[in-house]
This record gives C-alpha cells, sequence and structure tokens, in this order.
C-alpha cells in the first residue's frame, strides 16, 4: 500500500530525527526539511497534516520551527513526543551554535568565512523557496484564498505592512469567511 502512512516513532526517534534536522540545517527552510523528513521520506504524516501544523506553528507566538517541531512531536508521540521533540530541535543545536561562533568570531577577518555563511544563506534561501511554493501549491483554487494569499504577499513583501497585524487582520478574515462558509 504505498500511500499508508508509516508507524509512529518513539520519543526517542522523534529526538534523534529532530536533532539530526537542527544539527544539519543552516540559516532557515527547516519547515521544508521538516515536509522532507516527515511527510515524504518517513510517510509519518499527510502533507495536508503537516501544512495545517505549519499555519498553527506560524500564527502562534515563538519561534516557528520550535512550534512546528513541538506540533509534529504531540501529533505523533503525545506529551513525550512534543517533550523530546522540543529538545531535539533545541539542545544539540544550541551547543553546536556556541561552538561554531566561537569559531567564525576568530576567523570573522578572513573573507572565506564571508564566503561560506553566503553560500549557506543560498542554501536555506532555496529550501524556504521551496516550503513556500509547496504550500502555496495546496491554497484551494478559488477566489477568496487566493485574493489572501496575494494581499498577504503584497501587504508583507512590497508595502512592508508589519507582519503581526496583517497575519493577524488576513488571517482572522481568512478564518472568518471559511468558518462562515463552512
Amino acid at each position: 500500500m504505498p500511500n499508508a502512512l508509516a508507524e509512529r516513532p518513539s520519543a526517542l526517534q522523534l529526538f534523534l530525527i529532530f536533532a539530526r534536522i537542527g544539527l544539519t540545517s543552516f540559516g532557515g527552510g527547516l519547515s521544508g526539511w521538516m515536509l522532507r523528513e516527515f511527510v515524504q521520506r518517513r510517510r509519518l504524516m499527510s502533507e495536508d497534516d503537516f501544512l495545517n501544523g505549519l499555519s498553527v506553528a506560524q500564527a502562534l507566538p515563538g519561534v516557528n520551527v520550535t512550534n512546528m517541531a513541538i506540533w509534529i512531536g504531540y501529533k505523533l508521540g503525545g506529551r513525550n513526543g512534543a517533550i523530546a521533540s522540543w529538545l531535539g530541535i533545541v539542545v544539540p543545536a544550541a551547543f553546536v551554535i556556541v561552538l561554531i561562533g566561537s569559531v567564525f568570531a576568530s576567523l570573522s577577518g578572513y573573507e572565506l568565512s564571508h564566503v561560506a555563511l553566503s553560500g549557506a544563506a543560498a542554501a536555506a534561501i532555496g529550501l524556504s523557496l521551496a516550503m513556500g511554493l509547496t504550500a502555496a501549491r495546496r491554497v484551494p483554487r478559488r477566489v477568496f484564498p487566493l485574493a489572501i494569499m496575494a494581499a498577504t504577499f503584497v501587504a508583507v513583501a512590497i508595502l512592508k505592512w508589519p507582519l503581526l497585524w496583517t497575519v493577524l487582520g488576513f488571517g482572522s478574515l481568512s478564518v472568518a469567511v471559511t468558518y462562515r462558509d463552512g
């Protein structure tokens, strides 16, 4: 059965998956990495579930990636899964960040360190773009959802409106209209 979801992982497995994601990701694009890991590669959840969780994670206060790790962990392993996922995405990467920060601070005078950071940033932008395009494909092909998507993009990317108020305004409007339409 090619479309069946895999068995749920243990808390330790969730910790290790998120530790690997946190330790191998640079400069953003983690939601794209999570999509690949949990939906496409391991088949632990559907793309709809993932995108619903991503919407919730982005609407909540805090770091989106951490919110998403907690959501995925809870969805797949309950409270223990959420705790293990949070520890996996935060703790190992925090130790590495301190180590790398110390190394880059000592190498900041060398041009190669700037080239390395530029390369990592380009890869992160590519991952973020892939995630954005994946999410945009899932927007219902009706006028109102497409208008909300376009208006949000224009407000944030072109008009430079504050993100918080834009998301609260357009998000609330979208939720209200979707709820009304059933």
